[in-house]
Protein backbone atom coordinates (compact mmCIF):
# COMPACT_ATOMS: atom_id res chain seq x y z
CA UNK A 1 0.00 0.00 0.00
CA UNK A 2 2.90 2.34 0.79
CA UNK A 3 4.48 1.48 -2.53
CA UNK A 4 1.25 2.37 -4.34
CA UNK A 5 1.10 5.73 -2.49
CA UNK A 6 4.71 6.48 -3.52
CA UNK A 7 3.88 5.73 -7.17
CA UNK A 8 0.86 8.05 -7.00
CA UNK A 9 2.96 10.77 -5.36
CA UNK A 10 5.72 10.36 -7.98
CA UNK A 11 3.17 10.46 -10.80
CA UNK A 12 1.58 13.61 -9.39
CA UNK A 13 5.02 15.20 -8.97
CA UNK A 14 5.96 14.37 -12.56
CA UNK A 15 2.66 15.75 -13.83
CA UNK A 16 3.30 18.99 -11.93
CA UNK A 17 6.81 19.31 -13.36
CA UNK A 18 5.44 18.65 -16.86
CA UNK A 19 2.75 21.32 -16.45
CA UNK A 20 5.27 23.89 -15.16
CA UNK A 21 7.61 23.17 -18.08
CA UNK A 22 4.75 23.58 -20.57
CA UNK A 23 3.67 26.89 -19.06
CA UNK A 24 7.18 28.35 -19.04
CA UNK A 25 7.74 27.42 -22.71
CA UNK A 26 4.42 28.99 -23.65
CA UNK A 27 5.39 32.20 -21.83
CA UNK A 28 8.80 32.27 -23.53
CA UNK A 29 7.21 31.81 -26.96
CA UNK A 30 5.00 34.87 -26.65
CA UNK A 31 6.22 37.88 -28.54
CA UNK A 32 6.56 40.97 -26.43
CA UNK A 33 4.34 43.72 -27.71
CA UNK A 34 6.26 46.87 -28.52
CA UNK A 35 5.27 49.66 -26.16
CA UNK A 36 3.06 52.27 -27.69
CA UNK A 37 5.09 55.36 -28.30
CA UNK A 38 3.58 58.40 -26.68
CA UNK A 39 2.51 60.89 -29.29
CA UNK A 40 4.44 64.06 -28.90
CA UNK A 41 1.95 66.87 -28.98
CA UNK A 42 2.81 70.43 -29.84
CA UNK A 43 -0.09 71.61 -27.69
CA UNK A 44 0.99 73.93 -24.93
CA UNK A 45 -0.22 73.87 -21.33
CA UNK A 46 -3.64 75.32 -20.58
CA UNK A 47 -3.52 78.94 -19.45
CA UNK A 48 -6.54 79.91 -17.34
CA UNK A 49 -8.14 83.28 -16.72
CA UNK A 50 -9.37 84.22 -13.28
CA UNK A 51 -12.72 82.89 -12.16
CA UNK A 52 -15.52 85.33 -13.00
CA UNK A 53 -18.63 84.90 -10.82
CA UNK A 54 -21.95 84.58 -12.62
CA UNK A 55 -23.48 87.18 -10.29
CA UNK A 56 -22.03 89.31 -7.50
CA UNK A 57 -18.40 88.99 -6.44
CA UNK A 58 -18.41 85.36 -5.25
CA UNK A 59 -20.09 82.01 -5.78
CA UNK A 60 -20.36 79.95 -8.97
CA UNK A 61 -18.77 81.28 -12.14
CA UNK A 62 -16.65 80.39 -15.17
CA UNK A 63 -13.12 80.83 -16.40
CA UNK A 64 -11.61 80.61 -19.88
CA UNK A 65 -8.72 78.38 -20.86
CA UNK A 66 -6.48 78.71 -23.92
CA UNK A 67 -3.51 76.84 -25.32
CA UNK A 68 -1.52 77.02 -28.53
CA UNK A 69 -0.44 74.44 -31.08
CA UNK A 70 -1.09 73.73 -34.76
CA UNK A 71 -2.28 70.14 -34.20
CA UNK A 72 -4.37 70.75 -31.07
CA UNK A 73 -7.94 69.55 -31.37
CA UNK A 74 -9.05 72.12 -28.80
CA UNK A 75 -7.39 75.50 -28.17
CA UNK A 76 -10.06 77.17 -26.01
CA UNK A 77 -12.50 75.91 -23.43
CA UNK A 78 -14.66 77.20 -20.60
CA UNK A 79 -14.66 75.62 -17.15
CA UNK A 80 -16.97 76.05 -14.16
CA UNK A 81 -15.36 77.44 -11.02
CA UNK A 82 -16.36 78.74 -7.60
CA UNK A 83 -15.10 81.66 -5.56
CA UNK A 84 -15.62 81.25 -1.80
CA UNK A 85 -17.60 84.18 -0.43
CA UNK A 86 -15.57 84.44 2.79
CA UNK A 87 -12.19 85.08 1.10
CA UNK A 88 -10.63 88.56 0.92
CA UNK A 89 -11.39 89.73 -2.63
CA UNK A 90 -8.86 92.57 -2.66
CA UNK A 91 -6.00 90.04 -3.02
CA UNK A 92 -7.54 88.04 -5.84
CA UNK A 93 -10.69 86.03 -5.45
CA UNK A 94 -8.80 82.74 -5.88
CA UNK A 95 -6.17 83.41 -3.18
CA UNK A 96 -6.70 82.48 0.51
CA UNK A 97 -4.46 83.97 3.22
CA UNK A 98 -3.84 83.17 6.88
CA UNK A 99 -3.66 86.52 8.69
CA UNK A 100 -1.79 87.41 11.86
CA UNK A 101 -3.28 89.53 14.63
CA UNK A 102 -3.65 93.29 14.07
CA UNK A 103 -0.60 95.32 15.02
CA UNK A 104 -0.49 98.39 17.24
CA UNK A 105 -1.98 101.65 15.99
CA UNK A 106 0.53 103.87 14.15
CA UNK A 107 -0.13 107.32 15.62
CA UNK A 108 1.33 109.08 12.53
CA UNK A 109 -1.06 107.43 10.06
CA UNK A 110 -3.90 106.44 12.45
CA UNK A 111 -3.78 102.97 10.85
CA UNK A 112 -3.10 99.50 12.12
CA UNK A 113 -1.81 96.72 9.87
CA UNK A 114 -1.47 92.97 9.67
CA UNK A 115 0.12 90.55 7.23
CA UNK A 116 -1.22 87.40 5.69
CA UNK A 117 0.65 84.38 4.32
CA UNK A 118 -0.69 82.48 1.32
CA UNK A 119 -2.62 79.45 2.53
CA UNK A 120 -4.26 78.19 -0.68
CA UNK A 121 -4.56 79.16 -4.35
CA UNK A 122 -7.53 77.93 -6.38
CA UNK A 123 -7.21 76.90 -10.03
CA UNK A 124 -3.40 77.45 -10.05
CA UNK A 125 -3.99 81.16 -9.52
CA UNK A 126 -0.98 83.48 -9.43
CA UNK A 127 -1.05 84.73 -5.82
CA UNK A 128 1.36 86.85 -3.79
CA UNK A 129 3.16 84.87 -1.05
CA UNK A 130 2.45 87.53 1.59
CA UNK A 131 0.10 90.51 1.70
CA UNK A 132 -0.38 93.41 4.11
CA UNK A 133 -3.65 95.14 4.92
CA UNK A 134 -4.36 98.30 6.89
CA UNK A 135 -7.42 99.78 8.51
CA UNK A 136 -8.15 102.87 10.58
CA UNK A 137 -7.59 102.56 14.29
CA UNK A 138 -10.94 102.50 16.04
CA UNK A 139 -11.72 104.49 19.13
CA UNK A 140 -11.74 102.40 22.25
CA UNK A 141 -15.33 102.22 23.37
CA UNK A 142 -16.79 100.22 26.19
CA UNK A 143 -19.45 97.73 25.12
CA UNK A 144 -22.99 98.61 26.17
CA UNK A 145 -24.20 96.58 29.13
CA UNK A 146 -26.78 94.03 27.99
CA UNK A 147 -29.24 91.92 29.91
CA UNK A 148 -28.00 88.41 30.33
CA UNK A 149 -29.60 85.77 28.11
CA UNK A 150 -30.80 83.92 31.19
CA UNK A 151 -32.85 86.91 32.36
CA UNK A 152 -34.39 87.31 28.89
CA UNK A 153 -35.41 83.64 28.79
CA UNK A 154 -36.97 83.88 32.25
CA UNK A 155 -38.96 86.92 31.14
CA UNK A 156 -40.32 85.04 28.09
CA UNK A 157 -41.31 82.07 30.27
CA UNK A 158 -43.27 84.38 32.58
CA UNK A 159 -45.04 85.96 29.57
CA UNK A 160 -46.11 82.50 28.34
CA UNK A 161 -47.46 81.61 31.78
CA UNK A 162 -49.60 84.76 31.82
CA UNK A 163 -51.14 83.92 28.41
Amino acid sequence: QQQQQRRMFTAALLALVFILAAVSTTEAGKKEKPEKKAKKSDCGEWQWSVCVPTSGDCGLGTREGTRSGAECKQTTKTQKCKIPCNWKKQFGAECKYQFQAWGECDLNTALKTRTGNLKRALHNADCQKTVTISKPCGKLTKPKPQESKKKKKEGKKQEKMLD
